[in-house]
């Protein structure tokens, strides 16, 4: 797959202006209009797509990128312990959640905003090229901004409800002093801008910049979390008629280097935030990354119920199959390509490895998505070469939303049952179709989709927003029992996070969410 972020030395100044973060001198990482990116630049379609790299590059900070995984760390899939990159996530599960939180509460509000203002710079910006750069070209620049735009303020929305919405590049600080909209101000903005970029962006295969697929995909899920079913149903239908994207052969390679560059594992990749060889995950303050913070590090334990949820490889529940199931064996195969199972040894070329984690597991088990067991034993040389994409969409996802919202509009039909079949007959997973007569009505095929969307999507950082919009994450989160009886706490207000401190401090106009006041 092609990489985006191979930029050329003398671009770097300028991409600087989209990257450089700075928090005591202003907020929302903002530049003045007479620094670098003004005088002189966009001028060119060579600056023009320097300023689009940057846009791109912002996917890399904290939740936009790889970090998204620790999402799951806030829900009934994963303990998440102490963690380097993103503090404060074991605190949140307990329910300490305030203004002055911080970390990664922190971060999930800032790295988006930095995204976004980025994304007003390039297209505030981007038509003094006009005369260089030919108009439908020109739209598909524009239009590639504008989905990660509605990417960065979808997940705003969805984290902390009402946020102020920047639809221009400010250059005064009190000019970003605004107050918030409201969620359906925030939602039709994001539906513009994924309509804009569905009628411009090229209709092909995903490979590294954003595509129409990806932008349909995307509205697909801003749609099923308003609960417009039927609406949602219509554009995800339009993917899977359009055929241009397929499952991939494995589904263990879709998280590792050597399978997201190869066309018969990449055709399922929608969009991702991507890596490159000389470009990895993390290098400072020390090599990290997904396989040493996965593996060496246990940051992300799965918990065993998690592990039980997989049914059996007849298509039943380990309570109702009559097959043996000691020590995970006869389950369905993406449990034991999702995570290392208890008394699975892990092998190198050359050497047996008894253990190669650091921190022994609290649950029993330790993270193998995104793992390359090939790297094995894993360290800061092989984390400095880590450079897997994070997956933002993929057509698995597309099916099962589809499946989703076509049951909760219609009901089950022969569509949903095609849709979430082919999913599960995945060549390296062939679980057993639906039995339809036991999954006949809505509320039955509601819970199973459900279930298939924790498996399929395991630890790719979706199940918080899953259960945050089906309205069940009090039921599930709230008096969990996590490690060392320590219960999770996740009341109704959590639904959204409180704004933190220094933002209300930065902008006067901003008002703290109910109950965090």
């Amino acid at each position: 797959m092609t990489k985006m972020y191979k930029i050329s030395q003398l671009s770097i100044i300028i991409l600087l202006v989209f990257c450089f973060t700075s928090c005591d001198s202003d907020f929302l990482d903002k530049n003045p209009l007479d620094s670098v990116a003004s005088q002189g630049f966009w001028k060119t379609k060579a600056d023009v797509e320097t300023g689009l790299a940057g846009v791109y590059s912002r996917l890399q900070q904290n939740f936009l990128g790889y970090e998204r995984i620790y999402f799951e760390g806030l829900t009934d899939n994963t303990y998440c312990g102490p963690n380097f990159n993103q503090r404060n996530i074991f605190e949140m599960t307990l329910g300490n959640i305030s203004p002055s939180s911080g970390g990664a509460i922190d971060n999930m509000y800032s790295s988006p905003y930095r995204a976004i203002t980025s994304c007003n710079l390039f297209l505030d910006n981007v038509d003094q090229a006009k005369g260089n750069v030919l108009p439908a070209q020109m739209n598909i620049y524009k239009a590639e901004v504008r989905f990660i735009r509605a990417l960065c303020y979808f997940d705003l929305v969805q984290l902390f409800g009402e946020v102020p919405v920047y639809k221009k590049y400010f250059s005064t600080i009190e000019e970003g002093r605004i107050a918030k909209s409201s969620k359906a101000e925030i939602y039709a903005f994001i539906e513009e801008d994924l309509n804009f970029a569905i009628s411009n962006l090229p209709d092909t295969k995903y490979s590294g910049h954003a595509v129409k697929g990806s932008a349909q995909a995307l509205l697909g899920r801003v749609l099923l979390t308003q609960e417009k079913w039927a609406e949602s149903a219509t554009v995800l239908k339009q993917i899977i008629d359009g055929g241009k994207f397929q499952l991939a052969n494995s589904y263990k390679n879709l998280f590792i280097v050597d399978g997201q560059v190869n066309p018969s594992v990449n055709c399922e990749i929608m969009f991702s935030t991507n890596y490159a060889a000389g470009n990895p995950q993390r290098l400072t303050p020390q090599p990290a990354g997904y396989e040493i913070e996965m593996a060496n590090g246990s940051m992300l334990q799965p918990f065993k119920a998690f592990a039980d949820s997989y049914q059996m490889i007849d298509g039943k529940s380990s309570s109702d199959s009559p097959l043996v199931n000691t020590n995970y064996i006869n389950r369905d195969p993406r449990l034991d390509m999702t995570m290392k199972l208890p008394n699975e040894t892990w092998r190198n070329p050359n050497t047996l490895v008894s253990q190669v984690i650091d921190n022994p597991s609290v649950t029993g088990f330790i993270m193998e998505k995104y793992v390359d067991l090939s790297k094995i034993p894993i360290s800061g040389a092989t984390a400095s070469t880590s450079h897997q994409d994070y997956i933002h969409l993929r057509y698995a996802d597309v099916l099962l939303m589809y499946a989703e919202a076509k049951n909760e509009s219609t009901g089950p039909d022969l569509t949903v049952y095609a849709a979430i079949n082919k999913v599960r007959a995945r060549a390296t997973v062939n679980m057993p179709e639906v039995v339809q007569s036991s999954y006949s009505t809505k509320d039955l095929l509601r819970e199973y989709i459900r279930n298939e969307r924790r498996v399929e999507l395991a630890m790719e950082g979706l199940r918080y927003f899953d259960l945050k919009r089906w309205k069940i994450a009090v039921a599930k989160l709230d008096g969990m029992s996590t490690v060392g009886s320590q219960p999770m706490q996740f009341l109704e207000k959590n639904y959204y996070l409180p704004l933190q401190q220094n933002e209300l401090d930065r902008n006067t106009k901003l008002e703290q969410n109910p109950d965090y006041k």
